[in-house]
């Protein structure tokens, strides 16, 4: 966590440690202090109605009420890491919304983001068509988004 820079994304792997929480308030409170965007981890959670009022995202397997003193340590940081059966390398981008998480390889990054934008920018007009009474079957046709 005092690695973390401004704008970075922590991400954590945990190794499947399922007995405890890895993530808490008071971590989420230092990761803000880092100036950091939000945290990943396959791992279990904390504190969330304190998170949740930070307004820090974390992204986790889900919430457990116990702590992991004692039952985890830290091997290494600013390194490869697999989470979530995705390998994730330091400076890859993390994009985590409500509907799932995504990790950009930092080499084709821009080329995504550029492709995102399209497809948002057509599945807005498909929107506005299916919004004025368009069939289905005609803006699937014409734009092959839904």
């Amino acid at each position: 966590i005092d690695a973390l820079q401004p704008g970075n994304v922590g991400v954590v792997a945990t190794s499947g440690l399922a007995n405890a929480a890895y993530w808490g308030e008071l971590f989420s409170n230092a990761a803000l202090g880092r100036g950091a965007r939000g945290m990943l981890l396959d791992g279990y959670h904390r504190d969330t109605r304190k998170i949740l009022e930070l307004g820090f995202p974390v992204f986790s397997t889900g919430a457990r009420p116990f702590d992991a003193a004692g039952r985890t340590q830290c091997i290494d940081y600013d390194c490869p890491v697999v989470c979530g059966g995705v390998k994730v390398y330091p400076g890859d981008i993390v994009f985590a919304e409500i509907d799932g998480i995504a990790v950009i390889p930092a080499a084709v990054a821009e080329e995504c983001v550029a492709k995102a934008f399209e497809k948002v920018a057509t599945e807005d007009r498909a929107r506005d068509d299916l919004r004025e009474g368009a069939l289905l079957s005609e803006v699937w046709n014409r734009y092959r988004v839904l």
